[in-house]
């Protein structure tokens, strides 16, 4: 039986070959055409019915579903904003058109040029005058009712995903308004948009293992950047006040539905400000970008109402685990207690664990799936912070926070350490946490403490997930439903 499909398939597409090689031998061929004049996309057309009836328009799309009845047809076609029905009559476009016309298939690309009119049956549709075949499908696509629901196939050709569903069409619309909102957000707080190396000698800024290359020309290895965080900050020592980033950063890490080893990252730093500043700019942005995106500062994900309106929660990464696990860090004073509290919750840890690694794990173990309602997490154990400042009452613990919304961090952000010295000693703790075998340490980058040491304005620093937020926004399951093309294991 499968054979037979595949032979009757193989029938299909040799027929669509057939009739562009007679188009082409009759001097049609429709690949030679260069350009056609659209004047109208198809909700302009439906939108602005009563200015645009009886008037001539042209509009070009695929079609989607076409009936031919004997001197006059109809179909549907599909363009950027949706759908629009044509009426084609032999009578309009001409005996030679029309029988090409009733030869045409589903797939094929065609220009229509007519007057806009109202059918009987009340559907706005253009009355066409010409039909324009632009662009011929050789291949066949599926069957319009049940649509492309294979998710593989989806994602490994987006291009007939985005004809066969609306829906997914209008997510990466949002996703392009998404990431505009941000921008124009960002600029209007004096925020000046940079671009930074993505090929790099060191790359550090955050806990990911690298993906690595080699540069003939130099003869040198290198990596792609997993983070935008030190270059950022080399501009802010420069005097450039407010900086940020929108970029793609590289993790050699594993696939599920909330990271894929490519995505986009932003981060901003901000001179003269601290990690309460970048609290405020966090929820001030996310309240501009849903209201100006979705019009509403609600928003719900997978059924769960989440509120953007109200001043989001603040908690202390401590408060959280002693809300939730019910084990209170403060009392806890040596690596020992932290291990028996650890063992006595059935937390699992390694032997280069500290204490602050072990309240990292409660948190993760504990905390985070609570925090539906966006919540910024405050106050993080200097052992898993190398690059933040730490609390001056309580040198355990650094000026940072994670903001979490649906149980997931969305965002990182500090109180940027710009003390040299300190941050050599943190870099010598990851060389060291490196050589315990943890593959996702820093190394030391000798540029940048040469950087801090011309000296660094006091800062606040944040780095943003974008598609998360994107599918938060998107109500979508899964990052590879924001990213266009997601990585995918090669047929």
């Amino acid at each position: 039986m499968a054979e037979e499909n595949v032979q009757d398939l193989g029938a299909l597409l040799q027929v669509r070959r057939d009739k562009l090689a007679d188009l082409q031998s009759r001097g049609k061929d429709p690949f030679q055409i260069t350009k056609y004049d659209v004047t109208h996309h198809s909700m302009e057309v439906k939108n602005n019915f009563e200015e645009l009836e009886g008037k001539e328009v042209s509009l070009a799309g695929r079609i989607m579903s076409k009936r031919v009845m004997g001197k006059a047809s109809f179909c549907n076609i599909q363009d950027l904003q949706g759908n629009i029905q044509s009426y084609v009559a032999r009578d309009s476009i001409g005996e030679e058109s029309y029988a090409d016309f009733k030869k045409y298939d589903i797939g094929d690309i065609v220009g229509i040029k007519g007057e806009v009119f109202k059918t009987k049956t009340g559907e706005i549709s253009i009355h066409a005058a010409e039909v324009t075949l632009l662009s011929k499908s050789l291949q066949i696509l599926p069957e319009k009712f049940h649509g492309l629901t294979n998710t593989d196939i989806r994602y490994r050709q987006r291009y007939v995903d985005l004809i066969m569903n609306a829906e997914v069409k209008d997510t990466f619309i949002k996703r392009s308004k998404i990431i505009s909102a941000i921008r124009k957000y960002l600029d209007g707080q004096g925020f000046m948009e940079v671009e930074t190396p993505m090929l790099v000698a060191n790359a550090g800024g955050a806990a990911a293992r690298p993906f690595e290359t080699h540069f003939n020309a130099l003869d040198e290895d290198m990596k792609l950047r997993i983070s935008l965080e030190l270059y950022l900050k080399r501009l802010i020592v420069g005097g450039l006040e407010r900086v940020y980033e929108i970029g793609r950063v590289f993790r050699n890490e594993g696939l599920d539905t909330r990271h894929n080893p490519e995505f986009t990252l932003m981060e901003l730093y901000q001179a003269y400000t601290d990690y309460h500043g970048m609290m405020d700019l966090t929820e001030n942005m996310y309240r501009t970008v849903a209201q100006e995106v979705l019009g509403t500062t609600q928003i719900t994900y997978n059924g769960i109402e989440m509120d953007l309106g109200k001043p989001f929660e603040r908690i202390t990464m401590v408060d959280a685990v002693k809300k939730y696990a019910g084990v209170d860090w403060n009392e806890i004073k040596t690596l020992e207690e932290a291990r028996a509290v650890a063992k006595e919750h059935h937390v699992e840890y390694e032997e280069r664990h500290m204490k602050g690694d072990i309240l990292n794990l409660f948190f993760e173990e504990f905390v985070e799936e609570h925090l539906i309602q966006p919540t910024f997490v405050m106050d993080h154990p200097i052992e898993i912070s190398p690059l933040t400042k730490k609390k001056p009452e309580n040198p355990e613990y650094v000026e940072r926070f994670e903001f979490f919304m649906n149980g997931w961090e969305m965002a990182n952000a500090y109180s940027e350490l710009n003390d040299p010295i300190d941050q050599r000693e943190r870099f010598k703790a990851q060389e060291a946490a490196l050589a315990a075998g943890d593959e996702e340490a820093n190394t030391t980058d000798e540029d940048f403490l040469n950087a801090l040491e011309i000296g660094m304005a006091p800062t606040g620093g944040i780095g943003f997930g974008i598609d998360r937020m994107v599918m938060l926004l998107t109500d979508s399951a899964a990052i590879r439903d924001v990213l266009l093309f997601p990585t995918m294991r090669q047929q």
